[in-house]
């Protein structure tokens, strides 16, 4: 019962986790524009992502234009979509593994060892997609933060941390502990077979040598 309610919170979190990093990877809130100095007004809030770029104008319509190409992104951004692109192939490969793991719960004694292996694959595979979601979301946020106290550059140029940023650090720790969840059911899974109950061999020589002794010795007992 308990290690199927951690198999069920493991899929849960990992799913949470691998609809987020698709989440993340469209949203275009990684980069908004910052309000600072004496801007008490206003107008217009930009929005920079990983494939669009939006202007907001004072809360009543929103224009969102595709990049026209790649390297009229930042170099961060640049790393950014594709490092995101892959945690998020990573994260449903993990899903789907840990899915066929989960059928696998009632089977033979034989299957329990295959079993194990699926569900350590989809752990190490929800780990691995987290390190990836992790990367790009602290390199885009150390680079706003830089530029942000950098006193060369200027304020219209200034940006500030947006949502995507604070949602990928949430889904980074979802696939983790999606990964170490799963990993830790994996290891529960041998100390459980290492200890179990094995049934003592069956020598069949032995047990005539038995048969034989106490025949003798019942044979010997009639006389008496």
């Amino acid at each position: 019962m308990a290690s199927g309610a951690l198999q069920i919170a493991g899929l849960l979190v990992g799913g949470i986790g691998m609809i987020g990093t698709f989440a993340v990877t469209g949203m275009p809130q990684w980069r908004v524009s910052a309000f600072t100095e004496n801007n008490i007004i206003v107008f217009e809030t930009i929005w920079e992502g990983l494939w669009m770029h939006c202007i907001r104008q004072a809360n009543i319509r929103m224009q969102c234009k595709v990049y026209d190409s790649v390297l009229a992104l930042s170099p961060d951004l640049q790393a950014s979509r594709g490092l995101m692109c892959a945690g998020s192939v990573l994260s449903f490969l993990a899903f789907l593994v840990a899915v066929v793991g989960m059928k696998c719960t009632r089977c033979r004694q034989s299957g329990w060892l295959a079993k194990g292996y699926i569900l350590l694959t989809a752990g190490l595979l929800f780990i691995l997609s987290g390190a990836v979601v992790l990367i790009p979301v602290c390199w885009v946020a150390n680079t706003i933060i830089r530029d942000f106290y950098n006193p060369v550059l200027n304020v219209a140029q200034k940006r500030e941390l947006g949502e995507a940023l604070y949602l990928g650090w949430m889904v980074a720790f979802c696939l983790l502990a999606a990964g170490a969840i799963f990993c830790c059911f994996c290891r529960c899974c041998e100390k459980t077979r290492s200890y179990g109950y094995s049934a003592p061999p069956h020598h069949p020589l032995h047990c005539q040598r038995l048969h034989r002794t106490t025949e003798s010795s019942y044979s010997k007992s009639q006389y008496v």
